[in-house]
C-alpha cells in the first residue's frame, strides 16, 4: 500500500500561510504515517480561477480551506467535491460547531454537505467617530435617511478650491461582480431582514427592498457625497480621513491599528438599513469553506486533517494569527476564546454579528447573477443612467436569462 500523503492549499495570504505552516506542521509532529504538505494556493489571477484549472488538469489538491461557498454548486454539479455528511462524525463535528441556520447554510440543494462552513468575516460599517461626532452624530447613523444628512453635513470642500475633498464615505465602484459583495448585497440582505437573492431556487431579488437601495446609493453618488473614483488609485481615503465611513470586515482592524494617525478614533456598526427594520441586524457573512477533492486517494484520512483544522485550538489559532472569525457557535461564551476577546475588544462587535449573517446562494450561475446586478447598478448608481426601479427590473430579467 502506498503511503499516505495528503496535500493540503491554503489561501495564499501571509497571515492564513503562517497558520497553515503552525497547524500543518503540529499535525505531522503528532502524525509521522500520514504527513500533510501544505502549499498556498497558486497565484492567479484569481484563487478561484487557479481551482477551475486545478479541476480540468486533475491536480486539485485533496483539501483546500478557500473555497468560496458561491463556488461549491458548480463544484459539486460537476462532482468534484466530496459528500461530507457520508463521513459518520459528520453529524456530531456539525452539531458541535453550528446553530441550525448555519447547518441549513452548509447545505446543498440536494439535501447534502459538500463544505465545512471554517469562518466568516462578518461585513459591517467602519466609521471615524470625530467626524460623526462634528455632524451631530455621537452613534453611527443607523437608517439611509440619517446617513443621507450626515453626508449633507460631513461632504464638504475643506480647502475652499472648488473641489470635494471631504465625504461621508467610499466604496468601489467598478463593474466587476464581487464589488457587489461589498455595498448592494450586505444592504440588501440588513433591509431584507436576512433574506438572499434566491428563494427555493427562483430570483427575487428585483423588488422594493433593491430598489430602495439603489435609490439610497443613486442619491449619494448624485449628491457628491462618495468620490466618483476607482479608490485604489491614491492614499486610503478612510486612514486619511478624506473619508468618514466604508464597508468592511474584521481584517480592517489590523490594517487600521497599523497605519491609524495619532488621535485617530474608530470603531464598528451594522449596515444602514431603511426606516422600521428592527434588531437583529444581518448582514453578509463572507464565508470560506473547506472541502475535500473527489480526486483523493484517502478521503477518510482527509477528513480526520479537516476535523484536526478546525479543532477549538486551531479556531484559537485562526483568530490569534489571522484575525478572522471561526464559525463557531460558541465563539464567545467558550472560554478558550475569552482571553483573545479581552485583549481585542474591536473583534467582540463582529463576534456578536456573527450569529447574524448570510451567506450566497448556492447556485453554479451565481456570478453571473451578481454581475447582472453590477451591471445595472453602475449605470443607476455611478452614472444616473437608470432609475433605480428599471435598473432592478433589469437586473432581476438578465439575472433569469442566465438561469435559463
Amino acid at each position: 500500500m502506498d503511503a499516505v500523503r495528503l496535500v493540503y492549499w491554503s489561501s495564499n495570504n501571509q497571515d492564513e500561510i503562517d497558520l497553515a505552516r503552525q497547524v500543518v506542521d503540529r499535525w505531522n509532529r503528532l502524525h509521522p504515517d500520514m504527513p500533510v504538505h501544505h502549499q498556498p494556493v497558486p497565484e492567479g489571477e484569481s484563487s478561484e480561477e487557479v481551482i477551475l484549472a486545478a479541476v480540468v488538469g486533475k491536480t486539485t489538491p485533496d483539501i483546500y480551506s478557500n473555497m468560496w461557498p458561491g463556488d461549491v454548486a458548480s463544484y459539486v454539479r460537476a462532482r468534484q467535491l466530496i459528500c461530507l455528511d457520508a463521513f459518520s462524525e459528520y453529524d456530531s463535528v456539525a452539531l458541535e460547531r453550528y446553530s441550525e441556520d448555519m447547518l441549513n447554510q452548509a447545505r446543498s440543494p440536494d439535501g447534502h454537505t459538500y463544505q465545512i462552513l471554517w469562518k466568516t468575516n462578518p461585513i459591517m460599517l467602519i466609521y471615524n467617530k470625530r467626524m460623526f461626532r462634528e455632524v451631530g452624530f455621537e452613534d453611527p447613523p443607523r437608517t439611509y435617511s440619517d446617513y443621507l444628512m450626515a453626508a449633507e453635513n460631513m461632504t464638504r470642500d475643506i480647502d475652499g478650491d472648488g473641489y470635494v475633498d471631504q465625504w461621508v464615505g467610499v466604496t468601489d465602484i467598478r463593474a466587476r461582480w464581487r464589488d457587489r459583495l461589498f455595498d448592494f448585497y450586505p444592504l440588501y440582505i440588513a433591509a431584507s431582514g436576512g433574506r438572499t437573492l434566491f428563494d427555493n431556487g427562483e430570483i427575487t431579488f428585483d423588488n422594493e427592498i433593491a430598489i430602495g437601495i439603489f435609490r439610497f446609493f443613486q442619491a449619494i453618488y448624485e449628491n457628491g457625497y462618495f468620490p466618483r473614483e476607482i479608490t485604489t488609485v491614491r492614499r486610503d481615503f478612510f486612514l486619511h480621513e478624506t473619508a468618514g465611513s466604508r464597508i468592511t470586515g474584521p481584517w480592517e482592524i489590523a490594517h487600521t491599528e497599523k497605519f491609524k494617525p495619532e488621535g485617530f478614533e474608530y470603531d464598528f456598526s451594522p449596515i444602514p438599513v431603511p426606516e422600521g427594520v428592527q434588531e437583529p441586524y444581518y448582514t453578509y457573512g463572507d464565508y470560506k469553506s473547506i472541502v475535500i477533492f473527489k480526486n483523493t486517494k484517502y478521503p477518510k484520512q482527509a477528513w480526520e486533517f479537516v476535523q484536526f483544522m478546525i479543532s477549538e485550538e486551531n479556531d484559537l489559532k485562526l483568530l490569534e494569527i489571522a484575525t478572522q472569525l471561526p464559525i463557531r457557535k460558541d465563539v464567545l461564551e467558550n472560554p478558550l476564546f475569552r482571553t483573545y476577546f479581552d485583549n481585542n475588544p474591536k473583534m467582540v462587535a463582529f463576534a456578536r454579528q456573527a450569529a447574524y449573517v448570510r451567506g450566497v446562494d448556492s447556485s453554479p450561475t451565481l456570478k453571473e447573477v451578481f454581475d447582472a446586478i453590477s451591471q445595472e447598478f453602475e449605470a443607476c448608481v455611478v452614472y444616473g443612467a437608470k432609475s433605480p426601479e428599471k435598473a432592478v427590473r433589469d437586473a432581476g430579467r438578465r439575472a433569469r436569462l442566465v438561469l435559463e
